[in-house]
C-alpha cells in the first residue's frame, strides 16, 4: 500500500471501501467524477454512481450524502444501500427486471473534506446546505439557518455574491441533469444528528408554508405506513415545521424544477438519523465531538447500516412506480388540506 492509500485508508476509509465496491460492481455501474476535492495533498474524487434504466424518460431516485463531514454516518449507509444492490444483480432476476424501470444515483461522499477533519463544513469553512442563493421568507433562528458572519463560526454561508462552493455546484449540475429532466424523480439526502427520533422530512426549509406538492409527500407517508404499519418508525414531515433556513440545495433545486420543469415532479427528502438517541445510550459519546453525530459502539452501528435499508428499498419501488400512487386530479385538493391540518394548522 502507497502512502498515500495509507493515508487515505486511515482518514477516509469510506473513500476505499466505495472504491473497492465500484470496482467489484463495475459491470453494473456507470461512474462519472464532476469533481475532485484537493485534501492535505490529494485529489479525492467525487463519484456519481448510477445503475438501471438508460432511458430519458425513467424515473430516477437519487442518494445523497456527507454533505456535512462530521455526519458521515449518511455516507456509511449508503454503502451499505449500494453494497447490498450490486451484489444481489449478481444472481437476483427480480431486481434486474425492476432496475429496467428505474434508474438509481449515488453521490455518497459530497465533502471528502470535511470528513477527514471532522467538520461540518467544507475545507473553506462553508456549511454546504446553507450555500446557495436562496433566502428564507420569513424570521429565522440565529446562526443555525445561516449567516455571513464569519467562516469561523458554524452555518456560515461563504461570502454574499460569490459562487457556489465546488461541491455545492457539483450537486446542483447533477440533480438539474439527471434528476429534474425525468418526469418523476425523488432524492434522499443522508444526515444525522437531530432528536431522538429518525425523520423523513420534505426538505424544503425556506418557508413555514406548504411546497406546491404537498399533497404528494403525504401520498406517499400514507403509503409506506400502510405498507410497512409495523417497521421502524420514521417521522415524516416536512422540514419546515421544525425550522427554516437560508440557502438550503434542496429549496432552490425544488424551485428550480417548478420554473424551469413544470411538466415534471420532483419530490426532495432528508433522512434524518436521529443521533441523540445514541448519545443518550452511550453518555461517553458526549466527550467526543464526532461522537454527537454517529455511532460509536460497533453493534449499534451495524443496526444502523441495516435498519433504513427496507426504506430505500420501499422509496425506490415507489419511483419505479410513481404513477400508481400520486393523487389524481380529483383528489388533489382534498389530500392538500389534509395534509395542512396535519402539518401547518398553528404554524405561523
Amino acid at each position: 500500500m502507497s502512502d498515500a492509500q495509507h493515508l487515505i485508508q486511515r482518514h477516509l476509509p469510506e473513500h476505499t471501501q466505495l472504491e473497492a465496491l465500484l470496482h467489484q460492481a463495475a459491470r453494473h455501474l456507470r461512474v462519472t467524477t464532476p469533481l475532485k476535492v484537493p485534501v492535505n495533498g490529494l485529489d479525492i474524487p467525487i463519484r456519481v454512481i448510477e445503475l438501471g434504466s438508460r432511458s430519458p424518460q425513467a424515473p430516477v431516485i437519487g442518494f445523497f450524502g456527507g454533505v456535512h463531514g462530521v455526519e458521515r454516518i449518511g455516507t456509511q449507509v449508503l454503502i451499505s444501500w449500494l453494497h447490498s444492490l450490486v451484489n444481489r444483480l449478481d444472481w437476483d432476476d427480480q431486481l434486474r427486471e425492476q432496475l429496467e424501470r428505474v434508474r438509481l444515483l449515488f453521490m455518497p461522499m459530497i465533502n471528502p473534506g470535511g470528513i477527514w477533519h471532522h467538520r461540518r463544513s467544507n475545507l473553506n469553512g462553508v456549511d454546504l446546505m446553507r450555500n446557495a442563493p436562496v433566502d428564507a421568507m420569513g424570521p429565522v433562528p440565529w446562526l443555525v439557518s445561516g449567516h455571513r458572519i464569519s467562516r469561523r463560526l458554524p452555518w456560515y454561508r461563504g461570502k454574499l455574491g460569490a459562487p457556489m462552493e465546488a461541491e455545492s455546484a457539483a450537486v446542483v449540475s447533477v440533480v438539474q441533469q439527471r434528476l429534474l429532466s425525468a418526469p418523476f424523480a425523488m432524492s434522499v439526502d443522508c444526515h444525522s444528528g437531530f432528536g431522538r427520533r429518525d425523520r423523513l422530512w420534505c426538505s424544503y426549509a425556506r418557508s413555514h408554508k406548504p411546497i406546491e406538492n404537498i399533497a404528494e409527500v403525504l401520498s406517499l407517508k400514507q403509503l409506506f405506513e400502510q405498507t410497512y404499519p409495523h417497521h421502524h418508525p420514521y417521522i415524516i414531515e416536512p422540514q419546515s415545521i421544525n425550522y427554516t433556513t437560508h440557502g438550503d440545495l434542496w429549496d432552490y433545486l425544488y424551485d428550480h424544477g417548478l420554473e424551469h420543469h413544470p411538466q415534471n415532479l420532483f419530490l426532495p427528502f432528508t433522512l434524518e438519523m436521529g443521533s441523540w438517541l445514541w448519545v443518550r445510550k452511550n453518555p461517553r459519546q458526549m466527550f467526543d465531538y464526532f461522537g454527537y453525530f454517529n455511532p460509536v459502539i460497533s453493534h449499534r452501528k451495524r443496526r444502523v447500516l441495516r435498519q433504513h435499508l427496507p426504506l430505500f428499498e420501499f422509496l425506490t419501488n415507489a419511483t419505479r412506480c410513481w404513477q400508481n400512487w400520486i393523487p389524481a386530479a380529483r383528489n388533489r385538493d382534498l389530500l392538500t388540506r389534509q395534509a395542512i391540518d396535519l402539518w401547518f394548522v398553528d404554524k405561523p
